[in-house]
């Protein structure tokens, strides 16, 4: 099976070895830096994601994808995801299309609704119109990656009457769809002709294979060809499980606790940690357990392409480039036998 193997990153603030939080411009020179060692140990994708909150730093992923795009060879960039809700889909388009064209077949595109809502108010929608904004506007940015001349009628924007939107792309941009468990968001996926990307955060991974059924059987009834089918999950490696395990905990439960407080969870405890660890979607420790951890769920899953969000909260970012290399220089050919 020919797999992708990927990375994400939220801009995630990380803690420098004073114990004091990185400024969010290091953060960002620093996922510059990591988008290169990627590229230079192989992996085959970096995604970034957009939110617009103290704790990440990464707000507007375009200029950083530029960047990496510029500084590396082959790897594929794009977001994770773009929140298409609260921007603009044929903005969306020029810039991808740009970014197409310095970088030919290496920028993608991730849409979702995103996990956070404060782009919302930052931008001026309203909360109320949450689904009809998504739901328009990703089918506004399907017929501009399928049409040259757009017609386009809806609540949210005036009428668009065969439109052409330039710089037309040399080649078809490739979109995925990024959902979280939802049915419908599935099945939109596929009659919109994009690529499936589950974000698993927590759980069995298994438990996704009814929505990857869903995206088949939704396929087969329209008579289309089925796209790729990815998944993001956060992780982390080190030497060994130990290492790993602990250099991870911290940082990612402060960003548990963080997020977690505006939602009600509880503060999270180191044997949920460990549980989810063992039993679930964090996919932590030695290079060996992570490539038969991530082996399990391709093959359970039948994916095209697995991202590791490597980011998690205010970690040490030398933990974070060890992460990277060992992913490239030792997952991926423990992986590439145990697919075999």
């Amino acid at each position: 099976m020919q797999l992708e193997l990927g990375i994400d990153t939220f801009g995630d603030v990380t803690r420098g070895a004073d114990g004091l939080l990185r400024s969010h411009a290091q953060v960002i020179r620093d996922t510059l830096a990591e988008g290169e060692l990627a590229d230079q140990v192989g992996l085959d994708y970096i995604g970034l994601g957009e939110h617009h909150r103290p704790d990440f730093a990464i707000s507007s992923t375009e200029p950083i994808l530029s960047a990496i795009l510029a500084r590396t060879e082959r790897i594929k960039a794009g977001t994770s995801v773009t929140v298409l809700s609260s921007d603009d889909p044929i903005r969306v388009f020029q810039r991808f299309a740009t970014l197409d064209a310095l970088a030919p077949g290496r920028a993608e595109i991730t849409i979702g609704r995103g996990s956070f809502t404060e782009s919302f108010p930052l931008f001026g929608f309203d909360l109320n119109d949450y689904e009809v904004l998504f739901s328009e506007k990703s089918q506004l940015l399907h017929l501009l990656a399928t049409q040259e001349k757009v017609s386009f009628e809806g609540e949210t924007r005036t009428p668009l009457k065969g439109v052409t939107v330039y710089p037309r792309p040399e080649t078809p941009l490739r979109i995925w769809r990024g959902v979280g468990g939802t049915p419908q968001s599935v099945v939109e996926a596929a009659a919109m002709q994009m690529d499936l990307m589950i974000a698993i955060i927590g759980g069995d991974s298994t438990r996704f294979r009814p929505h990857v059924d869903l995206f088949h059987r939704a396929h087969a009834q329209m008579g289309t060809k089925p796209g790729r089918i990815g998944v993001h999950s956060p992780g982390h490696i080190a030497e060994t499980d130990e290492i790993a395990r602990e250099e991870y905990f911290e940082g990612y439960a402060r960003m548990h606790d963080a997020i977690g407080r505006s939602r009600g969870w509880p503060p999270l405890r180191r044997e949920a940690y460990l549980s989810e660890v063992e039993h679930g979607s964090l996919y932590i420790g030695s290079p060996e357990t992570v490539a038969r951890k991530i082996a399990r769920t391709v093959k359970a899953l039948g994916l095209s392409r697995f991202t590791l969000k490597y980011s998690g909260g205010p970690q040490d970012p030398a933990h974070l480039r060890k992460t990277i290399e060992l992913y490239g220089t030792k997952v991926r050919p423990l992986l590439a036998d145990m697919l075999d």
